[in-house]
């Protein structure tokens, strides 16, 4: 399995595969921007299958430096057929990784009351979870975990 920075087919793939490889229609959620403006930090992980590279995840995520410098994971995808197979925690190491060599103080990602398999991944790697009400606007509370990368108390 490789690790690398994504490339411009790499996100052309990931928007035509995402709504399949989530179950659903979560597409918006891989927004150009992530690739063209956010994209120095996102991550593909590959894997020779059959002879022939094959994108078996991905990770966008990007660096925030307001208020604290922080590493912001946006959006990942497995390969349904590669799920439970150490690909994200591989994303996840290396994003982190590249958090710290941006001199990043922390890390976060944001889920959906009722996203379990996130949930679940999230504590199984350590993270710090708080549920707030009203995070995404009115009514639309979330799960926000975090990950101090210094030692010392998050804000």
């Amino acid at each position: 399995m490789d690790i690398r920075r994504i490339k411009k087919g790499d996100f052309d793939q990931i928007v035509t595969v995402i709504d399949h490889w989530w179950g659903g229609p979560i597409g918006t959620f891989a927004h150009p921007i992530f690739f063209y403006e956010l994209g120095q930090h996102a991550l593909i992980a590959s894997d020779n299958v059959q002879g022939e590279e094959k994108m078996i995840g991905f990770l966008l995520g990007f660096v925030a430096h307001e208020p604290k410098r922080t590493g912001y994971v946006h959006l990942v995808g497995i390969h349904p057929e590669f799920r439970r197979r150490g690909v994200g925690r591989l994303l996840y190491a290396r994003f982190t990784e590249e958090c710290q060599r941006a001199n990043c103080e922390r890390m976060k990602a944001i889920t959906t009351l009722g996203n379990e398999g996130s949930i679940r991944f999230h504590l199984a790697v350590g993270w710090d979870t708080q549920e707030i009400e009203d995070y995404a606007g009115p009514g639309r509370k979330r799960l926000v975990f975090t990950m101090n990368l210094h030692g010392g108390e998050l804000s």
